[in-house]
């Protein structure tokens, strides 16, 4: 298993490569699956809420850790693969008697707007802090712009818009397996689904990052003028990488309007934006399993504040990313990686060292 998961996604464009990384990750798979054993339905649900904003935080990973490139638009392609599921799902319920149908849909729709997005942007010329600026403007557009859609002409099929009061009464994830009932995925199941989902998600990147594509969108991130001077293609290895970071974030989107049957405008909006900015920045750019990790962890402790009814969960969050950014501007997975590496090495050599002596002795006497 170990040589397996060597042998086909290490490579010089992630962190973690030893044995003691990829023990650790199987343990962390391990009590994935483990955890709605021990958690009522309430927990399973929250659970599956943290997991599946894991592809916003990896996808953002792949744009700003391997191309340079910081994205705040992320949650505009969220939005509109929540919306664009609640539209298919409803409208195509009938036809497909199932729901992920409607999921892929919405998430071919918000990657090709992804990629209208990033034709402009990089076929443009625009480069640099100009990006960040129009993706950041795209939210404020977006969330403005279906804030207004309240009213019966706003209604695409048999689903209304809903305004700034949301689309409600979205089809949980169905897949009909010939029966009289369609399965439906919700608690567990869903939860599984998504954990699933957001592993395959995450070796796959691994796997790009690792590849030549992944190469060249390191070098035209850490220097685009020389890598076009080199023959690459510049404006299509950003503009590939920017669309499937919208993929990512519209399966989050997707996800998330299954999971809770409901989307409204302020999961676009400027506050929510940021969020996985936060989370990337925090876990480590460059590190896809440590911004994993970190949008877990973040949301986890933003939820805990808010229950005890403290209104600064926002503030400490903005709080850490300026302390991130001036004091470990890698994150905190890097160094705290590196740590346990020595510390897992150390042991393992003292381990050997003690055996040293007897396999001395065992040469000798043969």
């Amino acid at each position: 298993m170990f040589a397996w998961l060597e042998k086909h996604f290490n490579g010089p464009q992630t962190l973690g490569e030893s044995r003691f990384f990829w023990a650790s990750f199987l343990a962390g798979c391990l009590f994935l699956l483990c955890l709605p054993l021990f958690a009522d339905e309430y927990e399973v649900g929250n659970y599956t809420y943290f997991l599946l904003h894991a592809f916003l935080a990896l996808g953002l990973s792949l744009i700003w850790g391997q191309g340079n490139i910081l994205s705040f638009g992320q949650m505009v392609f969220f939005g509109i693969g929540g919306y664009s599921y609640g539209v298919f799902s409803v409208n195509l319920l009938k036809i497909t008697q199932n729901t992920f149908f409607s999921l892929a849909m919405a998430i071919l729709f918000a990657s090709c707007c992804a990629g209208l997005l990033g034709y402009f942007l990089f076929y443009g010329g625009v480069s640099g802090v100009y990006v960040t600026i129009i993706t950041m403007v795209s939210t404020m557009i977006l969330e403005t712009f279906m804030a207004q859609t309240a009213g019966p002409q706003w209604t695409v099929g048999l689903m209304p818009l809903g305004g700034y009061n949301g689309m409600t009464n979205i089809p949980p994830l169905q897949l009909n397996l010939g029966g009289e009932f369609p399965y439906e995925f919700r608690d567990a199941r869903l939860y599984y689904l998504v954990a699933a989902l957001a592993i395959a998600a995450y070796l796959g990147l691994r796997k790009l990052a690792n590849s030549r594509y992944g190469n060249a969108l390191v070098a035209v991130g850490s220097n685009p003028l020389r890598s076009e001077m080199l023959g690459y293609d510049i404006r299509m290895i950003q503009f590939a990488a920017f669309t499937i970071a919208g993929a990512l974030a519209a399966a989050s989107g997707g996800l998330y309007a299954a999971w809770g049957n409901y989307i409204n405008p302020s999961v676009m909006g400027l506050t929510t934006a940021a969020m996985p900015v936060v989370w990337v920045a925090f876990g480590g750019r460059r590190c896809l399993l440590g911004c994993v990790v970190s949008a877990l962890s973040l949301q986890y402790f933003s939820q805990c504040l808010s229950a005890d009814g403290s209104q600064y969960a926002l503030v400490i969050q903005g709080g850490v990313l300026m302390l991130m950014i001036m004091f470990i501007p890698e994150g905190v997975t890097p160094p705290l990686g590196r740590l346990l590496g020595r510390l897992a090495s150390g042991i393992f050599r003292s381990g050997a060292g003690r055996r040293l002596p007897i396999e001395r002795l065992e040469n000798n006497g043969a």
